[in-house]
């Protein structure tokens, strides 16, 4: 029987049902022929039969990026298999070079992506073919051992490292590589790296912490709690551009997840946490040996049951930007960590997440709560909802992975500000509550008691050298969730911000 090839040299491919007909035909006759793990080789314009996927990748890049000119007999795909060796067929890596490592970061991202071109619509997803552009482009021309994406992703990188400014880096491109065409500035440069994924959204911030200009106050020009203008203003009136007082960059969650489970090393070190626990009760290397993991476990256990799902903890503090002890301005990053990877790993940069840059030049304080509402949000959806997941450990097969943060690691001022627990007072231990052990000493408040924790028979209760008495004094009670629930209800409303006629200075 005599198959249709005349649908592989349609160019309009989007709106063609011809088209999309025949690419149908093409990955039923080529189902039966994939491998064990599902994949087969790729006959798209860029793979061109080098690169094996699964049918779904062959969908989207065969509509993306067209079917091989020169590839006339499918033998790789049902037709004519016993021709395997027929002179006329192209052969895999036959006058290629070596691809480009590059490629496999690219084809990890669009794989993995959930929505994986569902071309069910005859939708063309156009959003990554700039990244290919730049992959297939020489650097130089004859120079084809390092291409464009590779040098400018390398040379992004060295910027960061060696903190070159920003114009230094538009220079060096104009004065360096004035041939290549890929990019002409700094600004355009992050735009291309935006499209892999690792972009940020920036959202902008009441100029007295009141409220962000975020979803349902995202059109909003003044502040919906002190009625402030959300733009900078010069005696009384505008500057010319729409400039905001402040910028907070939130760099969404849910895509780093994801990306954790796009390569099958990593993926499968996510599911350390399940056989790298301790066998010893009395030995903890690993957070999931204490017993809050465990209890959480024992809560939900449904969440428990996937190894995959997520664990996280978030870290926060301060730092001046401007390396200038001089100059007052303290930024607060927000960093999330995931447990679930062994104790050498989880803690090493590279797999450390930049959750939130809340910007200065003031701490947040009591306002710590308006910053975090995107991240918050998120956290609640991938809980409640969770995210469609390629598992490339798992032969790429989709889960829907959800996450839960299980700790804060912080000191004790950044620890008031992400609980609204008042750090300075009498009243200041979180674990004392109001049973905190203080007094007033040359205008400091100091806290004592800590013999209160020791045994009851312990030499050091009745030892006068601490402060020349006795200590009889039991420690303080543990206050239950009922408790701290009743003492919430007790606490006033409290308006955000640091307007003085509204939330107030602090």
């Amino acid at each position: 029987m005599t198959i249709d090839k005349s649908w592989t040299q349609i160019r309009k491919r989007s709106n063609s049902a011809v088209f999309w007909q025949g690419l149908q035909s093409f990955l039923q006759m080529a189902k039966p022929h994939v491998n064990d793990r599902g994949f087969i080789r790729c006959p798209c314009n860029r793979c061109i039969n080098n690169v094996q996927h699964q049918l779904e990748v062959l969908e989207t890049h065969i509509h993306r990026f067209g079917f091989m000119s020169d590839y006339n007999e499918w033998i790789y795909h049902g037709e004519n298999v016993n021709a395997a060796s027929s002179s006329n067929v192209p052969q895999p890596n036959s006058g290629v070079h070596d691809r480009d490592e590059m490629f496999e970061v690219l084809e990890d991202i669009i794989s993995n992506d959930a929505e994986v071109d569902q071309l069910g619509s005859q939708s063309s997803n156009v959003q990554y073919n700039d990244l290919f552009t730049a992959l297939n482009s020489e650097l130089y021309p004859g120079v084809s051992s390092f291409l464009s994406l590779n040098f400018l992703v390398k040379l992004m990188h060295l910027k960061v490292m060696n903190k070159w400014t920003n114009k230094s880096f538009d220079e060096l491109l104009k004065l360096a590589f004035p041939k290549m065409d890929l990019v002409e500035s700094h600004y355009e440069a992050k735009k291309l790296m935006t499209k892999m994924g690792l972009g940020y959204q920036s959202i902008h911030v009441c100029k007295n912490d009141c409220a962000l200009f975020w979803n349902e106050n995202s059109t909003s020009k003044t502040c919906p709690v002190c009625s402030e203008s959300r733009w900078k203003m010069q005696a009384g009136r505008r500057t010319g551009k729409n400039v905001p007082h402040k910028v907070l960059r939130y760099f969404p969650l849910a895509p780093r997840l994801k990306r954790l489970f796009a390569t099958s090393k990593t993926a499968k070190l996510m599911q350390w946490h399940r056989a790298g626990k301790s066998t010893d009760d009395n030995v903890m290397r690993h957070p999931v040996d204490d017993r809050a993991w465990k209890d959480f476990d024992r809560m939900h256990p449904v969440f428990a049951d996937d190894v995959r799902n997520v664990r996280l903890g978030l870290a926060a503090d301060s730092f001046n930007p401007f390396n200038n002890m001089s100059i007052s301005y303290s930024m607060w990053p927000i960093v999330l960590t995931t447990y679930n990877l062994p104790p050498w790993l989880c803690m090493k940069p590279k797999y450390l997440m930049l959750s939130l840059l809340i910007p200065g030049p003031q701490s947040p304080g009591k306002d710590m709560d308006v910053f975090l509402r995107p991240l918050i949000e998120e956290l609640k959806d991938i809980w409640e909802n969770g995210i469609d997941t390629r598992d490339a450990g798992n032969d790429r097969k989709v889960f829907k992975m959800r996450a839960a943060l299980l700790w804060t690691v912080n000191d004790f001022p950044a620890r008031s500000s992400l609980s609204r627990w008042n750090g300075q007072g009498y009243k200041a231990c979180p674990t004392c509550n109001e049973d905190t052990p203080s007094m007033r000493v040359i205008g400091k408040t100091a806290y004592f008691g800590h013999r209160h924790f020791l045994p009851s028979t312990h030499r050091w209760r009745s030892n006068l050298d601490f402060d020349g008495r006795t200590e009889r004094k039991r420690p303080p009670h543990r206050f239950s969730s009922v408790d701290i629930m009743d003492q919430l209800r007790r606490v006033k409303t409290i308006i955000p911000g640091k307007h003085p006629n509204y939330g107030g200075v602090k």
